[in-house]
């Protein structure tokens, strides 16, 4: 091997063999450019766990995310793999007025949009379930389908899928949950995903890199069960962040929060869209900066059911407002009590509220201002 620090003498015959070579290579690196621009304009993305293949219209402008862009692909597969009808059942126009006729309750007392999992194949299923994977956290998937295997116990008569319980099938099971598209999937253009049934009701809009998860209900019934030999709590952060965070409280922090009256329910759960309501509560700005971060982590519960990318985005812009976001409370403050809650600031209202005790739970996470994505698509 040559040493380039080394000066050496070259010969007559060396330089002209250089000489030669040096005049072939603006014809060498002319025929390699060629070939390389050949190889890139037909080769497509490599397979792998972190690569897609997007859209070749979508290439040049495309301002979303990676995340993005594995949802789009995601949902593509999935659309593939239905025949005319299912396709015709799941596409809807993205400013289609069934926008907004999601539900929290039994599929039987509110038609849902989409396609129901029950109609598809073991292939097709899994393929809508890699279209939510690819939306959600790993968090917030596994909290989905806890919030689905809690039904099926209820389905099942609480024998966790293996029992022949007198609970209606009809009513409850993860087979009753249902999926629809709003507008084409797209890296650059508006569409939305919605699924649902029982206790859930996901809304997540794509705009480019920014997902928009509300207007969202989560909910469980019951609150605690065991699936394949293990205890489940799919809303257990939730309960158990917020009665830290009460009790975190001073006394007087606490009259502050606690309201006289408790709401029955949710008061902007589904049906309620464009609704308002006053902030009650204790302001942000009125806690310690340790009662903050419990705050800010209690609205993590819900914020990070997105992919990571995107709940990183939305917490920070939350973060800047917790000052002037509110914390109320109503019931006792003892874990394992069947308390309501709403955390309500500038873009996001959270309402936790149990329906007569602990082992049924229903919950809401709206911004009142971007429900749907509205801000971006304007």
């Amino acid at each position: 091997m040559s040493d380039p620090l080394r000066t050496t003498q070259t010969s007559q015959a060396d330089k002209s063999v250089t000489s030669r070579g040096i005049k072939f290579l603006p014809a060498l690196g002319a025929l390699l450019f060629v070939g390389l621009a050949l190889y890139a304009s037909r080769a497509s993305v490599r397979p792998g766990k972190e690569t897609v293949q997007v859209p070749k219209a979508e290439r040049q402008e495309d301002p979303g995310s990676r995340q993005t862009a594995r949802a789009v692909a995601a949902a593509n597969a999935f659309l593939k793999s239905l025949d005319a009808t299912l396709r015709d059942k799941v596409l809807l126009d993205f400013d289609s007025a069934k926008k907004a006729g999601w539900s929290n309750l039994p599929v039987t007392m509110v038609a849902r949009n989409g396609v129901r999992l029950g109609d598809l194949s073991k292939s097709q299923r899994a393929a809508a379930m890699d279209l939510l994977a690819a939306l959600l956290s790993k968090e917030g998937y596994r909290k989905m389908i806890d919030i689905m295997n809690g039904d099926e116990i209820l389905a099942t008569g609480g024998k966790g899928g293996k029992g022949k319980g007198k609970s209606p099938r009809a009513m409850f099971g993860n087979d009753l949950y249902y999926l629809a598209i709003f507008g084409k999937p797209s890296t650059m253009k508006p569409w939305l995903l919605q699924f649902g049934g029982h206790h859930l009701g996901l809304n997540v809009t794509i705009v480019g890199k920014n997902l928009v998860l509300t207007p969202t209900h989560t909910g469980a019934q019951p609150d605690l069960f065991t699936w394949e030999g293990k205890k489940v709590r799919p809303l257990g952060p939730e309960n158990d962040r917020a009665f830290k965070l009460i009790n975190a409280l001073d006394e007087k922090q606490q009259n502050q929060a606690i309201l006289d009256k408790k709401p029955r329910n949710l008061i902007l759960g589904p049906g309620q869209d464009g609704k308002k309501i006053q902030p009650e509560g204790i302001k942000g700005s009125a806690l310690t900066k340790a009662q903050q971060a419990m705050l800010l982590e209690l609205i993590a519960a819900w914020v990070n059911i997105l992919n990571d990318e995107a709940a990183a985005a939305r917490l920070a812009e939350i973060k800047t407002a917790l000052p002037d976001t509110y914390f109320a409370w109503s019931g006792p403050t003892t874990n394992g009590s069947a308390a309501y809650f709403r955390v309500q600031g500038p873009t996001v209202v959270i309402e936790y509220a149990p329906q007569g005790s602990t082992s049924h739970i229903h919950t809401i996470i709206r911004d009142p201002s971007n429900d749907y994505g509205r801000q971006l698509i304007k």
